[in-house]
């Protein structure tokens, strides 16, 4: 169970604010402002009564919910998917996993550039819409960590916004170098470190209404090499697209619904969302190569 309180996330973001403040960021007046933001943070009623606990929800279950709108806009597909399609049109076309396809996004992209597609997912609903999205391509039911791919069996292996939802990435890593052909290349796309530490894990609500949010994991940046180098995969590209600044001009002080809760509740301290969200990355991604 997890107890979200609105005002816990506002303190937070504050907080992440004034430490850039502290070392030289921002002057005087952003730092009383932000202190004089607390206070009415903290003297507003309407915060102290809003906080919600939250279910913990599995992956399996969580996409199962999710997978109805999975397609629906979403920034981290127009982050992750610039820098992956740059990265595949580079490489000769040849067999390709999709591990994690989902609803078979990065399958159709890597289908269009001729690649044999499999698609690998642990959710059967994710998969159904896979196979109407690719008809060409072999979808299968599985797990990152026992994949149904024969050893050496593909010349790439792309990875989307999966691995923020596994423990360890040391076993997951290690599948794909089994699976990979010498000379292969990996590509993983996943929510930066930072970003899951504030806030971007997915919300679902159960049949009841119930509120919930998958399972995520922070992993650092060094905990991809460390999983990554001793199983022969080498590092090609590191990029960590930054978070893009917007600003809304539907944006409002109101509380807002839980489901859009935490970004809802930073466009509530704008200033301070700015502060901390200048320069920082949104994703990681990566390009290794089995050699």
């Amino acid at each position: 169970m997890i107890y979200e309180d609105p005002r816990a996330y506002l303190l937070g973001l504050e907080g992440l604010a004034l430490l850039r403040a502290f070392t030289g960021e921002f002057g005087r007046d952003f730092v009383e402002a932000r202190i004089a933001e607390i206070r009415r943070v903290l003297a507003d009623e309407a915060l102290a009564d809003a906080a919600v606990e939250v279910d913990r929800v599995d992956t399996m279950t969580g996409y199962r919910l999710w997978s109805a709108t999975y397609d629906r806009p979403n920034s981290a597909f127009d982050l992750d998917e610039p820098v992956v399609r740059d990265i595949v049109d580079a490489l000769p076309a040849g067999v390709a996993l999709d591990a994690a396809c989902g609803t078979g996004r990065y399958a159709e992209l890597l289908a269009g550039r001729g690649h044999r597609v499999i698609g690998v997912d642990g959710s059967p609903d994710m998969l159904a819409r896979a196979r109407t999205r690719v008809p060409p391509g072999e979808f299968l039911l599985g797990d990152l960590h026992r994949l149904p791919v024969a050893e050496a069996g593909v010349d790439l292996v792309v990875c989307g916004l999966a691995l923020t939802h596994v423990p360890a990435l040391e076993p997951v890593l290690a599948e794909f170098a089994r699976v990979l052909r010498p000379g292969g290349h990996l590509v993983i796309a996943d929510m930066h470190p930072e970003r899951v530490a504030q806030g971007a894990i997915p919300p679902v609500r159960g049949p009841d209404g119930r509120p919930g949010r998958l399972s995520a994991y922070r992993h650092p940046i060094g905990d991809y090499l460390r999983a990554a180098l001793p199983v022969g995969l080498h590092v090609r590209r590191c990029e960590e697209p930054p978070v893009p600044i917007t600003e809304r001009p539907d944006r409002t002080s109101a509380l807002g619904p839980w489901d859009l809760w935490p970004w809802s509740l930073a466009d509530m301290v704008p200033e301070a969302k700015r502060a901390v969200s200048a320069d920082a990355p949104a994703l990681v991604i990566w390009h290794f190569q089995r050699l």
